[in-house]
């Protein structure tokens, strides 16, 4: 059985971090926009712990939390079986309007994917705004509003674990951002076109048939992958990067 089990933590070790395509587009590019060194870094959302890891690799001191209890338990198997430092790299199940209860704060927070689901994202920005050190750096991606498969006209959608809204624009990212304290220093579209029909067969197997059936097209499209690139004229995912500012200088 445990060999099994090594051989089933080895096909995900390389395949990581999986057959999603953004998901390998965001662990391909999003981490140059990282800070490095032994910081303290919050993964808000980590999903299957890609960025947590990307972080983890540039020396931070990364907790990765998640809502799904199955998600923490493969984290902690994979990495695990990576033998990476558990002191430097743990992961949570926690509830994100609970951010609160953890009592500390960070140099950076990283929260991809995550904040369409959430109602009140509001609230989220100023727990994230509350946990971050001064001049702490949140780095934000989320579904481009605009791009066409996530333009359906959700605004309000109860949160059962779907998108609540389409996503966000520069525009709806400042008004959310700069009131709390942000301040908005870069953003970068992610997801190509090229990028968005190569997933659409793989994500289609997916659905069909699970991971297995749908591994031989995707390996057959790995070197068009890199063919991705940044800014697209209509991205799939749009990411910022903003800075806490002080106190005093929030605005009214």
């Amino acid at each position: 059985m445990r060999s099994v089990t090594k051989l089933i933590l080895l096909a995900r070790w390389l395949l990581f971090p999986g057959l999603d395509l953004h998901t390998r587009c965001r662990y391909r590019f999003l981490p140059q926009f990282f800070r490095s060194g032994p910081i303290d870094t919050l993964d808000a959302g980590c999903g299957n712990g890609a960025l947590t890891y990307a972080a983890y690799k540039m020396g931070n001191h990364v907790l990765g939390v998640t809502y799904g209890p199955v998600e923490t338990e493969k984290n902690l198997a994979l990495f695990s079986f990576l033998k990476t430092d558990s002191s430097h790299l743990r992961f949570q199940t926690f509830n994100i309007y609970d951010l609160p209860k953890l009592g500390r704060q960070f140099d950076q927070i990283i929260c991809s994917e995550t904040l369409e689901h959430i109602r009140q994202d509001r609230v989220i920005v100023q727990h994230f705004y509350n946990l971050l050190r001064p001049a702490g750096i949140l780095h934000l991606c989320c579904p481009y509003a605009l791009h066409p498969e996530h333009h359906l006209g959700r605004v309000d959608n109860p949160e059962d674990g779907g998108h609540v809204r389409d996503g966000y624009t520069l525009e709806s990212y400042r008004s959310l951002l700069e009131p709390v304290g942000f301040e908005l220093v870069k953003s970068v579209g992610l997801g190509s076109p090229l990028l968005v029909q190569l997933d659409r067969p793989v994500r289609y197997l997916r659905n069909k048939g699970g991971d297995a059936l749908a591994v031989p097209l995707f390996l057959m499209s790995w070197p068009l992958q890199f063919l991705d690139f940044l800014n697209p004229s209509i991205p799939f995912s749009l990411y910022v990067q903003a800075v806490k500012r002080s106190s005093c200088a929030k605005q009214d």
